[in-house]
């Protein structure tokens, strides 16, 4: 059989793309709540408009699609990259040795939705040209990095076909690990609990219990029940929570309004408040069939707070709505103790050059391994009974 003949174009800027080519490729589901909010035109788009990426901020749009005689098939959130901010996946050590060396890390091409480490599709096709227009997406980016001499094309939280297709490839497969919570059909909060140890759920309940004597009430809020007032109270927490952790904000108050006005049935926005304000407040994605934790932030302090608003409430909300899963973000060991489990997550790689290729080729390959091994560790650590 003839294989149709695609063309690869970039783009930079998300508005010289139809919305509509670009959401039949991202999120087919048509009027279904879609799979991935974050590869969504108007997520893109927010990024955008808002200043979040683009002139300035290290992210310069580059994105790519992918088009045959019938219109277009593929595209992929593709950045030019000046720095390693804002990714979660750590190459930090690699831009270092390839400078000492005498190379140019920077600047790289990263695939991937900036600011957010949730698992999602990467390279977004239609259903029907997954094979084809996957292989000619990836070939494109690595074309595009080769063209310009860039140093290197990063794909990151990837799906884990997608990974290996990628390594059919010849792409570098890195691995690493974060912590979501599975919902087993459960009928509420206690049923979840009663999967763990006696010990593990008194010590929740206990969490649950002193994070309620904050002193006020606890409120989910979605869709029209989201005012601008609270968003304006939630920068306060980002801010805070951007300034300790990142240096900055990645985000610009405008893309809250952005999310306001396009994405607020998309989003679940928990409260702590209290006299009528809110003290402390966490933010939520709703995919089809998982709630992305993304950001916390307070004004004051409370014990148990931030795992109430963060963990448990993000589980009250699934069991509710029938969700299958709670990816809560990067890092934190904390979560194995409160019933999310070590999973692993995926990245893809391409190396211009042929020795630091093989060097970084085999780094992944070791840490790889030790990754592995600290799933394995961890889960046998983990709060669930025995057997």
């Amino acid at each position: 059989m003839d294989q149709r003949a695609i063309e690869i174009r970039t783009h930079d800027s998300i508005d010289a793309i139809d919305p509509a080519d670009w959401d039949a490729c991202a999120c087919p589901e048509g009027s279904l709540r879609p799979d991935d909010p974050f590869t969504t035109h108007r997520f893109l788009a927010a990024l955008e408009r808002s200043g979040s990426v683009g002139p300035g901020t290290g992210w310069q749009p580059l994105y790519l699609t992918a088009h045959d005689e019938a219109g277009m098939i593929g595209a992929a959130p593709m950045y030019a990259k000046s720095h390693s901010q804002g990714e979660y996946v750590f190459d930090h050590s690699w831009a270092h040795a390839y400078e000492r060396a005498g190379g140019r890390y920077y600047p790289k091409l990263q695939v991937a939705v900036p600011f957010t480490p949730a698992t999602g599709r990467r390279f977004l096709v239609k259903p029907g040209a997954e094979a084809e227009a996957t292989a000619a997406l990836v070939q494109g980016g690595v074309q595009v990095a080769a063209d310009n001499e860039i140093s290197s094309l990063n794909v990151t939280f990837c799906t884990e076909a997608e990974a290996i297709a990628g390594k059919a490839m010849g792409l570098i497969h890195r691995t690493h690990s974060q912590y979501h919570w599975f919902n087993d059909d459960f009928t509420d909060f206690d049923a979840f609990l009663e999967t763990l140890s006696s010990r593990k759920r008194k010590a929740i309940r206990k969490d649950r219990r002193t994070a309620q004597e904050f002193g006020g009430e606890i409120v989910a809020l979605t869709g029209d029940a989201l005012k601008p007032e609270h968003w304006d109270a939630f920068w306060v927490f980002y801010q805070d929570t951007g300034m300790r952790k990142w240096g900055s904000p990645y985000l610009t108050r405008a893309f809250f309004d952005d999310v306001q006005a396009t994405m607020r049935d998309d989003v679940l926005l928990v409260f702590a408040m209290r006299g009528g304000h809110p003290v402390a407040g966490a933010l939520n994605f709703i995919g089809r069939d998982v709630l992305y934790g993304r950001y916390w932030g307070c004004t004051e302090h409370h014990p148990s707070l931030h795992f109430e608003l963060c963990y448990y409430q993000a589980i009250d909300y699934a069991i509710a709505h029938g969700l299958g899963r709670v990816e809560a973000g990067a890092q934190g060991d904390h979560k194995l103790a409160r019933g999310y489990r070590p999973v692993t997550t995926h990245s893809l790689h391409w190396i211009g050059d042929p020795g630091f290729r093989r060097a970084v080729a085999e780094f992944c390959e070791q840490e790889a391994r030790a990754v592995d091994e600290d799933i394995e560790i961890l889960t046998s650590m983990g709060p669930f009974k025995r057997g």
